[in-house]
């Protein structure tokens, strides 16, 4: 896939005080659902939980400052580049290792390149830390098509399509011929596909297993147990996944129209997806966080686009077919954090489609690994690079 890209422009986060207004009153007259009394499975078992959404309602009105959360964003130099038919947002921060390192940071549903900005300066700059400069890596942090600052696609487009795109802003946009891709969610998959087609992707480093060898299945008793667990996890938690993957436009036309309800669609899966204390959301993430990220889809008008991946993953092929059992043979690294939708496979499932050269067992931590465990998922990405010379 050849596509014609642009020199980068700066950006800058600065949303215009009208649409927060229009947002802020939609908030305020949002009146809540009736919720079930008891029921197994806690409070959150129907779903986003009623005390939490009123606290962060209360928040949202009473504590949360938008402007102080766009600084944030606005820390790190941002730009845009046209890709094709798509502008892609993305930070780029060049790290104090003069021999440029470059390393793509790609984020899924229903996160946001917000999730990877405090691991940024830690990548970039090591020797601030305790570390050592010559470790540092260019980071580049994009918004998925569709996502966030980034524009939106005419149609569905898949992981493998966004990977073309990424491959393209990284060696034509911004001249690299060498990097590292690393993901979780969508981005696991986006990175995948730059290890298994674009030659400048020197390795791989994931937290989930989003890319799939076709063919490859259970074998062994252990693999045939975990696809067992899997399939009843999937069950249990994929109802979103059902319905973003065939009719996204029905969920959209409730949900643009709801602050409220984004965010509870959102905040649901940051609770069933990690590594909580005593189920309390609040252990591990602050309201400002949930709400910064919340607020980043209602600002760009984008959750309506953002679901369109799970469609495009079944109807853009992006590609020429993948043959039966195909293998990424560019050194891999697995953070394999034990809480998610669907935890990794055991080890010999996982190598029967990728060159596995690193596997980290990181026995706490989960989904969003960047904002619940950043100092353990920094260390690997830094450990699996040097692990292959890069």
């Amino acid at each position: 896939m050849t596509l014609a890209v642009s020199a980068p422009r700066p950006f800058t986060v600065a949303i215009p005080q009208a649409a927060l207004d229009a947002i802020a009153a939609r908030v305020a007259a949002f009146v809540m659902p009736d919720v079930p009394a008891g029921g197994p499975g806690g409070p959150w078992a129907y779903g986003a939980n009623a005390d939490y959404m009123a606290a962060l309602i209360a928040h949202w009105q009473g504590g949360f400052d938008w402007r102080k959360a766009e600084a944030g964003l606005n820390r790190f130099p941002q730009f845009t580049a046209r890709v094709g038919e798509i502008d892609i947002h993305f930070v780029h921060e060049k790290g104090s290792n003069p021999a440029p390192r470059p390393l793509i940071l790609s984020h899924g549903w229903p996160g946001s390149y917000f999730e990877f900005l405090h691991i940024v300066e830690t990548l970039a700059h090591p020797e601030r830390f305790g570390g050592k400069a010559e470790d540092g890596f260019d980071v580049i942090v994009p918004s998925l098509p569709g996502y966030g600052f980034s524009g939106k696609p005419k149609r569905p487009i898949s992981p493998r399509t966004i990977a073309a795109h990424f491959d393209a802003l990284l060696t034509r946009a911004l001249g690299y011929d060498r990097y590292i891709a690393q993901g979780g969610d969508w981005g696991s998959a986006v990175s995948g596909w730059l290890g298994y087609e674009a030659p400048a992707c020197a390795g791989v480093h994931l937290n989930m297993l989003g890319w799939r060898s076709p063919g490859v299945g259970p074998e062994s008793d252990e693999e045939r147990a975990y696809a067992m667990r899997a399939a009843a996890l999937f069950e249990a938690e994929g109802g979103y996944f059902r319905e973003q993957s065939t009719k996204p436009l029905t969920l959209s036309y409730a949900l643009m129209d709801s602050p409220v309800g984004v965010a509870a669609w959102i905040v649901e899966k940051f609770h069933g997806w990690s590594d909580l204390k005593d189920g309390r959301i609040e252990s591990v993430y602050s309201m400002d966080q949930m709400l910064t990220n919340v607020m980043i889809y209602l600002v760009t008008g984008t959750f309506a686009t953002s679901t369109w991946l799970y469609r495009g993953l079944f109807e853009d092929a992006g590609g020429a077919p993948v043959p039966e059992k195909a293998r990424i043979e560019k050194p891999v690294g697995i953070a394999n954090f034990p809480v998610d939708l669907i935890p990794f496979p055991p080890r010999s499932m996982v190598e029967r489609q990728m060159n596995v050269a690193r596997w980290t067992d990181m026995g706490e931590g989960g989904h969003f690994a960047a904002l619940e465990k950043p100092e353990k998922l920094v260390a690997d990405i830094a450990a699996f690079a040097r692990g292959i010379g890069f």
